[in-house]
C-alpha cells in the first residue's frame, strides 16, 4: 500500500492496481489541487476544498464516488461511512468519517472532525481496530492539536498521519511534540500489514507532493 499526500486533506492510496482518492481538492477551491485517475473517491464534506471528484477522472477511468454515510463494497474494498456534525467555512455540515478495509488493513479517515466528542461510542466501536489514522490538526473549526492527539490515543491507532496543517503555523510541530517521539517524515508512506506490527501511535508526516 502506498500513501501520497497532496495537501489539505487530499490523499492518494494505491492498493496494487487500484487507487482511492480521499477528499480531492476541487477546481473551485482556493487550495492547490492535483489530477490523477482513481477508481474510488471518498468525499467527507460537500465543499470545493474536498469534493473535486471530477479531478480524479482520467480518460475512460471514471471513479466510484462515495460522499456520505453508509456501508459500501467496491471490488473487495469494504467502506463504512459514519456521519458527524461539523462546521466548515462557518456553515453547519455533515462530515463523514470513513473506515476503509482492504486485505486486513483498516484505514480510518476523520475528515473535518469538529471535536473528539463528535465521535459517539457507537461510531468508535464501528471503526474497529485502526491501523492507520488520518486526522486533521488545524484547529479553528476543526479538532484542536491537543484534542486530536488525545483522540489518537483513545482510538489506539498503530500509525497516525496528520493532515490539514499547512495554514496553521506551529500545529504540526506541536502535534509531534505532544506525541513524545520523533515523527517519521517521508515523501510517500509505503507499507504492508506486517510492517505495522508492534507500532503504537507512530506519527508519519508526509510531505505534500
Amino acid at each position: 500500500m502506498i500513501v501520497t499526500y497532496y495537501g489539505k486533506q487530499f490523499f492518494k492510496i494505491q492498493l496494487g492496481e487500484r487507487t482511492i482518492a480521499y477528499n480531492p481538492i476541487g477546481k473551485d477551491s482556493k487550495e492547490k489541487g492535483s489530477r490523477f485517475g482513481a477508481d474510488i473517491v471518498l468525499t467527507s464534506l460537500r465543499h470545493p476544498d474536498f469534493n473535486g471528484a471530477d479531478q480524479c477522472a482520467y480518460g475512460e477511468r471514471q471513479p466510484f464516488i462515495i460522499s456520505g454515510p453508509g456501508e459500501y463494497e467496491v471490488g473487495g474494498i469494504f467502506i463504512n461511512g459514519f456521519g458527524t456534525d461539523t462546521v466548515y467555512d462557518k456553515e453547519k455540515k455533515i462530515n463523514t468519517v470513513f473506515s476503509v478495509m482492504f486485505e486486513g488493513i483498516n484505514l480510518c479517515f476523520l475528515g473535518s472532525l469538529a471535536s473528539a466528542d463528535s465521535l459517539s461510542r457507537e461510531v468508535k466501536e464501528g471503526l474497529g481496530e485502526i491501523d492507520v489514522l488520518f486526522t486533521p490538526i488545524s484547529g479553528g473549526e476543526e479538532i484542536s492539536v491537543s484534542e486530536a492527539y488525545k483522540l489518537t490515543l483513545a482510538l489506539e491507532a498503530k500509525v497516525v498521519v496528520p493532515m490539514d496543517f499547512e495554514r496553521t503555523k506551529g500545529s504540526l510541530e506541536t502535534f509531534v511534540k505532544e506525541s513524545g517521539a520523533e515523527a517519521e517524515t517521508m515523501e510517500k508512506f509505503t507499507f504492508k500489514k506486517k510492517d505495522l506490527d508492534g507500532k503504537e501511535g507512530t506519527v508519519v508526516v508526509l510531505k505534500s507532493a
